[in-house]
Protein backbone atom coordinates (compact mmCIF):
# COMPACT_ATOMS: atom_id res chain seq x y z
CA UNK A 1 0.00 0.00 0.00
CA UNK A 2 2.81 2.38 0.87
CA UNK A 3 4.45 1.75 -2.51
CA UNK A 4 1.14 2.34 -4.33
CA UNK A 5 0.56 5.64 -2.51
CA UNK A 6 4.09 6.73 -3.23
CA UNK A 7 3.60 6.12 -6.94
CA UNK A 8 0.26 7.95 -6.94
CA UNK A 9 1.77 10.90 -5.09
CA UNK A 10 4.62 11.07 -7.57
CA UNK A 11 2.23 11.03 -10.51
CA UNK A 12 -0.01 13.69 -9.02
CA UNK A 13 3.03 15.76 -8.17
CA UNK A 14 4.36 15.88 -11.71
CA UNK A 15 4.75 19.53 -12.59
CA UNK A 16 2.96 21.05 -15.53
CA UNK A 17 6.39 21.91 -16.93
CA UNK A 18 7.45 18.27 -16.93
CA UNK A 19 4.24 17.20 -18.61
CA UNK A 20 4.72 19.93 -21.21
CA UNK A 21 8.24 18.76 -22.06
CA UNK A 22 9.88 22.16 -21.51
CA UNK A 23 10.48 24.68 -18.75
CA UNK A 24 12.04 25.23 -16.16
CA UNK A 25 13.81 28.41 -17.19
CA UNK A 26 16.87 26.67 -18.64
CA UNK A 27 14.82 24.44 -20.96
CA UNK A 28 13.30 26.33 -23.86
CA UNK A 29 9.99 25.42 -25.46
CA UNK A 30 10.64 25.24 -29.19
CA UNK A 31 8.34 26.10 -32.07
CA UNK A 32 8.93 26.00 -35.80
CA UNK A 33 9.66 29.73 -35.86
CA UNK A 34 11.41 30.25 -32.51
CA UNK A 35 11.54 29.44 -28.83
CA UNK A 36 10.35 30.68 -25.46
CA UNK A 37 10.89 30.10 -21.76
CA UNK A 38 8.28 29.94 -19.01
CA UNK A 39 8.09 29.89 -15.25
CA UNK A 40 4.99 29.06 -13.22
CA UNK A 41 3.92 30.16 -9.75
CA UNK A 42 3.46 27.75 -6.89
CA UNK A 43 -0.19 26.74 -6.70
CA UNK A 44 -2.95 27.94 -8.99
CA UNK A 45 -2.17 30.24 -11.91
CA UNK A 46 -4.06 33.51 -11.55
CA UNK A 47 -2.98 34.99 -14.87
CA UNK A 48 -0.14 35.20 -17.39
CA UNK A 49 2.31 37.88 -18.46
CA UNK A 50 4.28 37.36 -21.66
CA UNK A 51 7.23 39.77 -21.46
CA UNK A 52 9.62 40.68 -24.29
CA UNK A 53 13.29 41.31 -23.60
CA UNK A 54 15.19 44.39 -24.71
CA UNK A 55 17.87 44.59 -27.42
CA UNK A 56 20.56 41.96 -26.86
CA UNK A 57 18.51 40.10 -24.27
CA UNK A 58 16.84 36.69 -24.22
CA UNK A 59 13.77 34.93 -22.90
CA UNK A 60 15.86 33.17 -20.28
CA UNK A 61 17.27 36.53 -19.20
CA UNK A 62 13.74 37.87 -18.83
CA UNK A 63 12.76 35.11 -16.43
CA UNK A 64 15.95 35.58 -14.40
CA UNK A 65 15.01 39.21 -13.68
CA UNK A 66 14.97 39.66 -9.89
CA UNK A 67 13.24 43.03 -9.87
CA UNK A 68 9.73 42.12 -10.99
CA UNK A 69 9.44 38.41 -11.91
CA UNK A 70 9.41 37.19 -8.26
CA UNK A 71 6.62 39.68 -7.52
CA UNK A 72 4.57 38.39 -10.45
CA UNK A 73 5.10 34.76 -9.41
CA UNK A 74 4.19 35.53 -5.81
CA UNK A 75 0.98 37.13 -7.06
CA UNK A 76 0.09 33.91 -8.89
CA UNK A 77 1.12 34.82 -12.42
CA UNK A 78 2.90 32.66 -14.96
CA UNK A 79 5.64 34.52 -16.83
CA UNK A 80 6.57 33.72 -20.44
CA UNK A 81 9.83 34.96 -21.95
CA UNK A 82 9.95 34.57 -25.75
CA UNK A 83 13.28 34.69 -27.59
CA UNK A 84 13.88 37.27 -30.28
CA UNK A 85 15.88 36.31 -33.36
CA UNK A 86 19.63 35.87 -33.01
CA UNK A 87 21.96 38.68 -34.03
CA UNK A 88 24.86 37.75 -36.28
CA UNK A 89 28.08 37.41 -34.28
CA UNK A 90 26.37 37.89 -30.96
CA UNK A 91 24.49 35.87 -28.37
CA UNK A 92 21.98 38.69 -27.98
CA UNK A 93 18.61 38.81 -29.68
CA UNK A 94 16.34 41.37 -31.33
CA UNK A 95 12.76 42.00 -32.43
CA UNK A 96 11.49 42.94 -35.89
CA UNK A 97 9.03 45.56 -34.73
CA UNK A 98 8.98 48.46 -37.22
CA UNK A 99 6.92 47.53 -40.32
CA UNK A 100 9.11 49.69 -42.60
CA UNK A 101 12.38 47.99 -41.60
CA UNK A 102 13.86 44.60 -42.64
CA UNK A 103 11.96 41.72 -41.07
CA UNK A 104 14.15 38.97 -39.64
CA UNK A 105 10.99 37.07 -38.68
CA UNK A 106 7.28 37.78 -38.56
CA UNK A 107 7.38 38.47 -34.84
CA UNK A 108 3.72 39.46 -34.67
CA UNK A 109 2.81 35.97 -35.88
CA UNK A 110 5.50 34.34 -33.71
CA UNK A 111 4.24 35.89 -30.48
CA UNK A 112 0.71 34.74 -31.20
CA UNK A 113 2.11 31.25 -31.81
CA UNK A 114 3.84 31.40 -28.43
CA UNK A 115 0.57 32.47 -26.83
CA UNK A 116 -1.32 29.53 -28.30
CA UNK A 117 1.41 26.96 -27.63
CA UNK A 118 1.91 28.02 -24.02
CA UNK A 119 -1.83 28.01 -23.41
CA UNK A 120 -2.02 24.35 -24.46
CA UNK A 121 1.21 23.14 -22.86
CA UNK A 122 0.69 24.83 -19.50
CA UNK A 123 -3.11 25.10 -19.35
CA UNK A 124 -3.07 28.91 -19.42
CA UNK A 125 -5.99 31.14 -20.35
CA UNK A 126 -4.90 32.77 -23.62
CA UNK A 127 -7.93 35.08 -23.60
CA UNK A 128 -6.73 36.83 -20.43
CA UNK A 129 -3.01 37.06 -21.18
CA UNK A 130 -1.09 40.35 -20.98
CA UNK A 131 1.79 41.19 -23.32
CA UNK A 132 4.52 43.45 -22.00
CA UNK A 133 8.09 44.27 -22.89
CA UNK A 134 11.08 46.42 -22.05
CA UNK A 135 12.89 48.88 -24.35
CA UNK A 136 12.59 47.49 -27.91
CA UNK A 137 10.50 44.77 -26.29
CA UNK A 138 8.19 47.63 -25.33
CA UNK A 139 8.30 48.82 -28.93
CA UNK A 140 7.46 45.32 -30.17
CA UNK A 141 4.57 45.29 -27.70
CA UNK A 142 3.28 48.61 -29.00
CA UNK A 143 3.48 47.63 -32.68
CA UNK A 144 1.76 44.30 -32.09
CA UNK A 145 -0.99 46.06 -30.12
CA UNK A 146 -1.42 48.47 -33.03
CA UNK A 147 -1.52 45.76 -35.69
CA UNK A 148 -3.53 43.07 -33.86
CA UNK A 149 -5.18 44.71 -30.84
CA UNK A 150 -7.21 41.63 -29.90
CA UNK A 151 -4.16 39.31 -29.83
CA UNK A 152 -3.73 39.88 -26.08
CA UNK A 153 -6.15 41.03 -23.43
CA UNK A 154 -3.93 43.93 -22.34
CA UNK A 155 -0.56 45.51 -23.11
CA UNK A 156 2.21 46.61 -20.72
CA UNK A 157 5.11 48.33 -22.55
CA UNK A 158 7.96 49.66 -20.39
CA UNK A 159 10.61 52.09 -21.64
CA UNK A 160 9.75 51.66 -25.32
CA UNK A 161 7.09 52.80 -27.77
CA UNK A 162 6.70 53.72 -31.43
CA UNK A 163 9.64 54.88 -33.56
CA UNK A 164 9.78 57.56 -36.23
CA UNK A 165 8.14 57.67 -38.66
CA UNK A 166 5.31 57.29 -36.20
CA UNK A 167 2.27 55.25 -37.20
CA UNK A 168 -0.77 57.34 -37.97
CA UNK A 169 -3.45 54.74 -37.30
CA UNK A 170 -3.99 51.37 -35.63
CA UNK A 171 -6.43 48.54 -36.22
CA UNK A 172 -8.51 49.09 -33.09
CA UNK A 173 -8.69 50.14 -29.44
CA UNK A 174 -6.66 48.54 -26.67
CA UNK A 175 -6.22 48.12 -22.94
CA UNK A 176 -2.76 49.53 -22.35
CA UNK A 177 -0.55 50.79 -19.51
CA UNK A 178 2.66 52.48 -20.65
CA UNK A 179 5.42 52.92 -18.04
CA UNK A 180 8.49 55.12 -18.55
CA UNK A 181 11.41 56.58 -16.62
CA UNK A 182 11.37 60.36 -16.27
CA UNK A 183 15.16 60.55 -16.68
CA UNK A 184 15.50 57.80 -19.31
CA UNK A 185 18.36 58.78 -21.64
CA UNK A 186 18.44 55.51 -23.62
CA UNK A 187 14.85 55.88 -24.77
CA UNK A 188 14.09 59.47 -23.78
CA UNK A 189 10.50 60.59 -23.59
CA UNK A 190 11.10 62.77 -26.65
CA UNK A 191 13.10 60.09 -28.51
CA UNK A 192 16.66 60.30 -29.87
CA UNK A 193 18.70 59.66 -33.01
CA UNK A 194 20.12 56.15 -32.70
CA UNK A 195 21.91 56.06 -36.06
CA UNK A 196 22.54 58.86 -38.51
CA UNK A 197 23.96 62.38 -38.56
CA UNK A 198 20.87 63.97 -37.03
CA UNK A 199 17.12 63.58 -36.99
CA UNK A 200 16.85 65.04 -40.51
CA UNK A 201 19.13 62.39 -42.01
CA UNK A 202 16.90 60.29 -44.34
CA UNK A 203 18.89 57.17 -43.35
CA UNK A 204 18.62 57.82 -39.61
CA UNK A 205 16.99 55.49 -37.10
CA UNK A 206 15.12 57.79 -34.75
CA UNK A 207 13.17 56.74 -31.68
CA UNK A 208 9.63 57.98 -31.38
CA UNK A 209 8.08 60.52 -29.06
CA UNK A 210 6.46 58.77 -26.11
CA UNK A 211 4.00 61.63 -25.71
CA UNK A 212 2.96 61.02 -29.33
CA UNK A 213 2.67 57.30 -28.54
CA UNK A 214 0.29 57.99 -25.66
CA UNK A 215 -1.62 60.51 -27.76
CA UNK A 216 -1.95 57.92 -30.52
CA UNK A 217 -3.53 55.46 -28.09
CA UNK A 218 -5.82 58.19 -26.83
CA UNK A 219 -7.08 58.71 -30.38
CA UNK A 220 -7.31 54.97 -31.10
CA UNK A 221 -9.32 54.45 -27.92
CA UNK A 222 -11.63 57.30 -28.93
CA UNK A 223 -11.10 59.20 -25.69
CA UNK A 224 -13.28 62.31 -25.48
CA UNK A 225 -10.68 64.56 -23.86
CA UNK A 226 -7.07 65.35 -24.61
CA UNK A 227 -6.26 65.70 -20.93
CA UNK A 228 -6.41 62.76 -18.55
CA UNK A 229 -9.48 62.10 -16.42
CA UNK A 230 -7.74 60.74 -13.30
CA UNK A 231 -4.37 61.23 -11.65
CA UNK A 232 -2.22 59.50 -9.04
CA UNK A 233 0.45 61.73 -7.51
CA UNK A 234 1.52 59.68 -4.49
CA UNK A 235 3.76 56.63 -4.31
CA UNK A 236 6.52 55.44 -6.63
CA UNK A 237 4.65 56.24 -9.87
CA UNK A 238 3.02 59.40 -11.19
CA UNK A 239 0.04 58.14 -13.14
CA UNK A 240 -2.62 59.57 -15.42
CA UNK A 241 -5.49 57.69 -17.01
CA UNK A 242 -8.22 58.33 -19.55
CA UNK A 243 -11.66 57.06 -18.55
CA UNK A 244 -14.10 58.53 -21.07
CA UNK A 245 -13.12 56.38 -24.00
CA UNK A 246 -14.58 53.60 -26.14
CA UNK A 247 -16.26 50.76 -24.20
CA UNK A 248 -14.05 47.94 -22.93
CA UNK A 249 -10.83 49.94 -23.34
CA UNK A 250 -8.26 51.23 -20.86
CA UNK A 251 -5.38 53.68 -21.13
CA UNK A 252 -2.91 54.75 -18.47
CA UNK A 253 0.52 56.42 -18.50
CA UNK A 254 2.87 55.93 -15.53
CA UNK A 255 6.11 57.83 -14.95
CA UNK A 256 8.71 56.93 -12.33
CA UNK A 257 11.75 58.98 -11.18
CA UNK A 258 14.44 56.89 -12.81
CA UNK A 259 16.14 55.88 -16.03
CA UNK A 260 15.99 53.05 -18.53
CA UNK A 261 14.81 50.05 -16.52
CA UNK A 262 11.87 48.09 -15.22
CA UNK A 263 11.54 49.71 -11.81
CA UNK A 264 10.89 48.20 -8.43
CA UNK A 265 7.16 47.94 -7.78
CA UNK A 266 6.25 47.76 -11.45
CA UNK A 267 4.71 44.27 -11.29
CA UNK A 268 2.52 45.18 -8.33
CA UNK A 269 1.28 48.36 -10.02
CA UNK A 270 0.79 46.80 -13.46
CA UNK A 271 -0.94 43.65 -12.24
CA UNK A 272 -3.26 45.59 -9.94
CA UNK A 273 -4.21 47.65 -13.00
CA UNK A 274 -4.66 44.46 -15.05
CA UNK A 275 -6.87 42.84 -12.42
CA UNK A 276 -9.21 45.83 -12.34
CA UNK A 277 -9.93 45.70 -16.07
Amino acid sequence: MKTFLTVVAALVGLSTSAQAGCGPVDTACTLENGSYHVTLPDGDVKGTVMFLHGFGGSGKGTLNNKVWVPDALARGYAVIGPDGTKREGSNGRRWSFHPDWPQHRDDIAFLQDVRDDAAVRFDLDASRMALGGFSIGGSMTSYLACAVPDAFYAYLPVGGGFWRPHPTECEGPVRLLHTHGWSDTTVPLEGRVVRGADRNDPEAFVQGDIFYTVGMWRDVNQCLQLRADAFVTKGDFMRRSWKRCAPDTALEFAIFPGGHKVPQGWAEMALEWFEKL
